[in-house]
């Protein structure tokens, strides 16, 4: 597809969700689109191959989002993984701006028109992102306590910040600008991992592009015990999935042109703490010491501090695993 040559219908919002086995909880994100106040929207379902009957409850809405006037299309695919379905979404955004709210989550009434009229006012934004907040998926009573920090709500350049989880990845909370994005992705595809979508979608846009914040809770996040997300997942999976992580960070340094020192070894900060907290997690403190290592190379730490941590994986076990190490993490600043 010519990027060039697309024509994007002004105004319009395309709403791209990935479902795999939302037959329980789909119907709550599907109101609430059906709920917004904007006037111009379509809707992009891609069922991952679901095993149950969400391609049935998707389907029991096609006269409802035809009443309200939303253009609405199903598009079925074999099982892989999120970043796989949002690619199938994606050959058909036809909307100057474009938003994929995960499919158990709930969009407020006004989330849609208060992020485009603010992209209407600030032309020189390619991109704007609201706060949410977390729910119980089960009561729908809200949560007190968020996953993910907010951090310096003033600050535009997110890349770095969004990349060291010192602010929110939050899916259904940003909105992008739908020509922008597809020069980031002319084929109309993001990389394709059994992990991530949102780092996918969102770095390298944001390594390109500034992001305002709207200070307003205008996305509810369910919190639903036997989701994706929280499957408790055993070591050999839990180690695949970083190793995936850092494949992917990898791509995506390659597609925004990071090429200078300072960036890749601060890239490389990132891989060095996750492996050493991996590393400790399931006792393998040879491990752990080498990834101190690499992170005093790469500056992530003074001799002192890692000389410290050294001495903590080499002799943590049992009760003082249980009791002492966490107080000591907290004293140090780090999780």
């Amino acid at each position: 597809m010519d990027q060039k040559q697309y024509e994007y219908k002004p105004g319009r919002v395309s709403v791209v969700t990935p479902v795999y086995n939302g037959e329980t909880h789909l119907s709550k994100m599907l109101d609430s689109v059906l709920n917004q106040t904007y006037p111009d929207m379509e809707m992009i379902l891609v069922d991952d191959g679901s095993q149950d009957e969400t391609v049935r409850a998707a389907q029991s809405y096609c006269e409802r989002f035809a009443a309200k006037g939303y253009e609405y299309r199903i598009i079925q695919a074999e099982h892989k993984n999120a970043s796989a379905a949002i690619n199938q979404g994606l050959e058909y955004v036809s909307g100057e701006y474009l938003i994929w709210p995960d499919s158990d989550d709930f969009l407020e009434s006004e989330s849609v028109r208060r992020r485009v009229d603010f992209l209407q006012q600030h032309p020189e934004y390619e991109c704007v992102r609201s706060l949410s907040y977390y729910f119980n998926a089960e009561t729908g009573a809200r949560g007190e306590r968020a996953d993910e920090q907010r951090g310096d709500l003033k600050k535009l350049d997110l890349f770095w910040d969004i990349l060291e989880s010192k602010t929110f990845v939050c899916c259904g909370c940003y909105m992008l600008r739908a020509k922008a994005f597809f020069e980031v992705y002319p084929e109309r595809r993001i990389p394709e991992y059994d992990v991530g979508q949102n780092f996918q979608m969102l770095l390298p846009f944001m390594y390109r592009h500034q992001c305002p914040t709207i200070e307003e809770e205008l996305y509810g996040v369910a919190v639903r015990e036997g989701s994706h997300s929280r499957t408790a997942l055993t070591q050999v999976q839990e180690e695949k999935k970083y190793r995936d992580y850092e494949k992917l960070l990898d791509d995506i340094a390659e597609n925004c042109g990071i090429t200078d020192r300072e960036s890749r070894e601060r890239i490389l900060c990132w891989k060095a703490r996750r492996r050493y907290k991996i590393a400790l997690k399931y006792g393998r403190k040879k491990a752990a010491v080498r990834a101190l290592v690499w992170l005093h190379k790469c500056g992530g730490f003074s001799v002192s501090e890692a000389l410290k941590e050294i001495i903590w994986a080499c002799f943590v076990n049992g009760w003082v695993e249980e009791n002492l190490y966490p107080i000591y993490q907290k004293i140090v600043g780090r999780k």
